[in-house]
């Protein structure tokens, strides 16, 4: 573009895979100290950064890039609203950062104070002083009954989701009874269960050729299991008001699961167990949902396969997100692409599972 054109009109959308940075003091601060030594935390040496949780140690390759990287709002509220004013995004859900290694915790005193702890924090930190950026509650993995009680006290502070790991512990895999309690809360409250991709299991498995990006491929394929087990085991069938979305993952790839669950479903039915109501394709169409960054095929999967319940993210304030370069982004995914699947991408489908304020008519699509 030429100086003497006209700037595009900015694209206005919101974010359904976004994070909030926890203050490094957040559980130091709320926790007593005998748990609070035990909660995630982080150290920094000189090459490594160093996590602990509960008595776990994880040691991670320091990256000064990504730190400067970051957004100016990646710690500051007010500013990240001003990014998002700059940027064209208008609510996000914004998941954990350090958060997300609470699912982890194996002891259930220990995980079930760290989620008081944090979900208390954003209540009162993030979501009680604007009403654009909200985040999914966490809960305790350690104990069903924990976590139900938590969805209980946090869909009452207007919590609308909960956080839930990809990955899971041999034993603990979605589709089993144990976690029926679980769903049976989240449909009675209308909770999301938003799943995030690369969490809840070890995210570097293959150190060969390729491995930057083989290594990125497999944080997304927890996801799909994730879809196949809930939907196969009969939870979703069983709760056919829940919804789930699988954050970050990309959507082309869920209608065609689908197709291949409704092969094995048929082609194998006297092996199958437990009988479902709906074929899988079917389940998968009314209550699973995702979410990408920049991906064309996620757009492109909507007019061939009439897949619609899909959603954008910005990532904020990830390295691999979009800041920065959020409109060049947007126009590049939907010039060419109808204004009802626009629509749909960029707010219906986020605005049919969340309650949220509606993007001001002046703000354009």
């Amino acid at each position: 573009m030429t100086q003497t054109d006209a700037a595009p009109r900015k694209i206005w959308a919101h974010s359904a895979d976004s994070h909030v940075m926890e203050p490094a003091d957040l559980w130091t601060s709320r926790l007593p100290k005998r748990l609070a030594d035990r909660a995630p935390r982080s150290e920094r040496g000189d090459k490594y950064e160093i996590l602990y949780i509960d008595g776990q140690q994880i040691d991670r390759q320091l990256n000064d890039f990504m730190d400067a990287m970051r957004p100016p709002g990646a710690f500051d509220l007010d500013v990240r609203l001003k990014d998002l004013d700059q940027e064209g995004v208008w609510s996000q859900l914004a998941f954990p950062s350090m958060g997300f290694w609470s699912v982890n915790i194996t002891d259930r005193e220990l995980g079930r104070e760290v989620a008081r702890a944090w979900n208390d924090w954003s209540h009162e930190e993030v979501m009680s002083r604007q009403d654009r950026i909200f985040t999914p509650a966490i809960v305790s993995l350690a104990d069903v009954g924990d976590a139900v009680k938590e969805i209980e006290r946090t869909a009452e502070m207007g919590f609308q989701a909960i956080f839930l790991p990809c990955g899971t512990r041999p034993g603990e895999e979605w589709g089993l009874d144990k976690w029926e309690p679980l769903w049976a809360a989240a449909e009675a409250h209308g909770t999301v269960l938003a799943f995030h991709i690369g969490t809840g299991g070890e995210n570097v498995v293959y150190r060969g050729p390729g491995g930057a990006v083989v290594n990125y491929m497999e944080t997304t394929y927890p996801g799909m299991r994730v879809v196949s087990h809930m939907v196969a085991g009969g939870a979703l069938d069983r709760h056919p008001e829940l919804k789930v979305v699988i954050a970050e993952g990309g959507a082309a790839w869920v209608p065609a699961i689908g197709d291949r669950m409704d092969e094995g479903y048929r082609q194998h039915g006297m092996f199958v167990r437990p009988k479902l109501s709906r074929l899988p394709s079917e389940i998968i169409r009314s209550q699973v949902y995702a979410s990408f960054q920049h991906d064309p095929s996620a757009v492109e999967v909507i007019e061939g396969t009439g897949y619609t319940n899909v959603m954008w993210g910005d990532d904020y304030p990830h390295l691999e997100g979009t800041y920065g370069h959020t409109q060049e982004t947007l126009h590049g995914l939907f010039t060419k692409v109808s204004p009802e699947i626009k629509h749909r991408v960029l707010r219906g489908t986020f605005e049919e599972l969340f309650d949220v304020s509606p993007i001001p008519a002046d703000k354009g699509l």
